[in-house]
């Protein structure tokens, strides 16, 4: 009787381990994508850096949350490449004016993934995200807010468009 207990607790115990429950991420970007390169963001925008930013934001999403290994073209599956298109600010509030308290920042990206033959497996046109940051009267300080909005906006690009490639959006 002990041994029939036993077993069941252990059979019970299987199912649930193998039930498929698991943790968000994982897989591939796509089907059959284990490899992928990543190249470097055009920048189309005035910010300065902002193609390395969003490229490596990409990069560390495609790591952190996929199967598929990011390496240089000879090796790859596919390539992921693609534009900023602009990165852009506006005036959220004002105290006076001439006084800007806050401002929205606004990148539009578009990016695609080809296979080693060229064919599209996967593209996104006009895809904006949005930050707000406080502006100081102190350059340097604004200068720090403005750039820690831009990467904000990058790693939170990232994150939707790589969600947004794995689950065919």
């Amino acid at each position: 009787m002990k041994n029939l207990k036993w077993a069941l607790f252990v059979c019970v115990l299987a199912f649930f381990a193998s039930c498929g429950y698991r943790f968000e991420g994982g897989g591939y970007i796509k089907n059959d994508v284990t490899r992928v390169a990543v190249k470097v963001l055009e920048n189309k925008s005035s910010e300065t850096g902002s193609g390395i930013a969003f490229t490596n934001a990409l990069i560390r999403e495609i790591i952190q949350k996929t199967d598929t290994k990011v390496g240089d073209e000879s090796q790859a599956t596919a390539i992921l490449e693609g534009t900023i298109k602009a990165i852009t600010f506006a005036t959220l509030s004002r105290s006076t004016t001439e006084s800007v308290l806050e401002r929205r920042v606004a990148a539009t990206v578009d990016l695609k993934l080809t296979n080693k033959d060229g064919d599209v497996i996967w593209s996104v046109k006009n895809f904006t995200s949005t930050e707000e940051y406080t502006v100081s009267e102190d350059k340097i300080t604004d200068e720090s807010n403005k750039r820690e909005a831009v990467d904000k906006i990058a790693i939170r690009s990232a994150e939707k468009l790589i969600s947004n490639m794995m689950t065919n959006f």
